[in-house]
């Protein structure tokens, strides 16, 4: 599911123009697979994207003895009939590159009694602890033992269902106490939880499964564990972080993109600020389309933050876009502490953006401040040019890319195989796009 070569050679200055497709979101294919852990019977995911993510999870998944199959393109089953232990080797094999190994911990306690985590790999935008994970763990029971090869949990008494309240609305700590709580035994009260729409997406999968879920107000999630679940048939959210990737690249290139698959609702927050920054959007039943429509475009005024608020994933690929804004841009990055550092490429292919790594504390805001906060201002127009590139993660990989295709000569960008990681098929979109370019896969 990965790009076979390294790096991708681009002449830019091109109109991208087309229609491409979206699949499945990362964020929620990934944990949906891992769900399938906790159902007695077989489980069937549809809208599944190729992507090496998706790879790495079912990887993991057969190492623990799950027979997982491809009925059609597109879609994947899952027989948790013959669920076995796993080895610290065979499973850092496996995960070397993803994060999601942290979030087999729950139904492997509830399936094996036990859960073996190795140390985890996936972008480095921010120091990401696992902390949260572990403490809501602990709550419901576990016994959490650290070792040279990486994590071990047990739970001798099972799992039992607590009280918990996450620091911060993070999404994968979300994820954990839903994945766990599920199956233990009482009910579980999570406040301040994330309420993204793949949260809502994962939580419609363990209903169908037989879980009893309910989202309240203000960020709380109460769960009423239950003796059994069963498997699931469903279909994956559209992903909406690519969707908002393909937006940014029809601005950059003055090109015109019809994304099938994209929703309005999911994408109401990126579709005012780029109307803000003077793109053109038309929402129909089976995609959106998005276009430059001539004219400036204008500076904007963005403060990332989780959900319902503007993604942190968004910023990257639209600061490519506010390069070419008539004025000065600010975007607050308050989700990581450090998603800035694909910026000093765009410096050198001419882009004029300062990072301050302390944030603004002066500057009016909406979005609560953070102690790791950071912010960037885009002062444009500038005129890009080619560069060589590394890339050095995911949604910044994007944003060089479309960087390079909208610069005036040539640029080589290397390690573009992480940027499978997210975007599935992007070699082909790219033909399909018109993108004029040289790949040796």
């Amino acid at each position: 599911m990965g790009l076979k070569s390294d790096s991708i050679v681009i002449n830019g200055g091109k109109r991208l123009e087309g229609r491409i497709e979206v699949r499945g979101a990362k964020n929620l294919a990934t944990k949906a697979m891992v769900a399938a852990l906790l159902g007695d019977t077989p489980s069937l995911l549809k809208g599944v994207p190729e992507i090496s993510d998706v790879g790495v999870v079912r990887g993991l998944l057969e190492v623990y003895g799950v027979k997982v199959t491809s009925p059609a393109p597109g879609e994947l089953s899952f027989d948790t009939s013959r669920v076995e232990s796993a080895h610290f080797a065979e499973i850092d094999a496996h995960a070397g590159a993803s994060r999601i190994p942290i979030l087999f911990c729950g139904p492997l306690l509830h399936r094996l009694g036990e859960a073996r985590i190795p140390d985890l790999g996936g972008c480095r935008i921010g120091d990401r602890p696992i902390d949260f994970h572990l403490d809501a763990l602990r709550q419901f029971g576990a016994v959490i033992e650290k070792g040279f090869e990486g994590i071990h949990l047990t739970a001798p008494d099972g799992l039992t269902g607590a009280d918990i309240e996450l620091p911060y609305p993070s999404v994968g700590a979300t994820e954990q106490v839903l994945l766990t709580a599920v199956l233990a035994t009482g009910t579980t009260e999570l406040k301040n939880a994330a309420i993204e729409p793949e949260i809502m997406d994962l939580i419609a999968i363990l209903q169908k499964m037989g879980a009893i879920i309910s989202v309240e107000p203000n960020r709380v999630i109460l769960i009423e564990g239950v003796e059994r679940l069963d498997g699931y048939n469903h279909r994956a959210l559209f992903d909406r972080n690519e969707v908002a990737s393909w937006a940014a690249a029809a601005l950059v290139t003055q090109g015109d993109i019809f994304v099938g698959g994209a929703r309005q609702t999911e994408m109401m927050a990126f579709l005012n600020v780029f109307r803000k920054v003077g793109g053109a959007f038309d929402v129909q039943e089976d995609g959106i389309r998005f276009w430059h429509p001539g004219g400036d475009l204008k500076p904007v005024t963005i403060e990332t933050d989780v959900h319902p608020g503007f993604m942190t994933d968004w910023q990257q690929p639209l600061i490519v876009a506010l390069t070419q804004a008539h004025g000065v841009s600010i975007v607050h990055e308050t989700v990581y502490e450090n998603r800035f550092g694909f910026t000093e490429a765009l410096n050198e292919m001419g882009a004029e953006i300062v990072v301050h790594k302390e944030g603004l504390p002066d500057h009016p805001r909406r979005v609560a401040r953070r102690d790791f906060e950071q912010a960037a201002v885009i002062t444009g127009p500038t005129k890009l040019h080619g560069a060589n590139i590394y890339v050095p993660d995911l949604r910044g990989g994007f944003s060089h890319l479309i960087a390079a295709l909208s610069a005036e000569g040539q640029s080589v960008i290397s390690n573009i195989g992480i940027i499978s990681r997210g975007y599935e098929h992007i070699i082909d979109k790219l033909e399909t796009l018109g993108a004029d370019f040289v790949y040796e896969g």
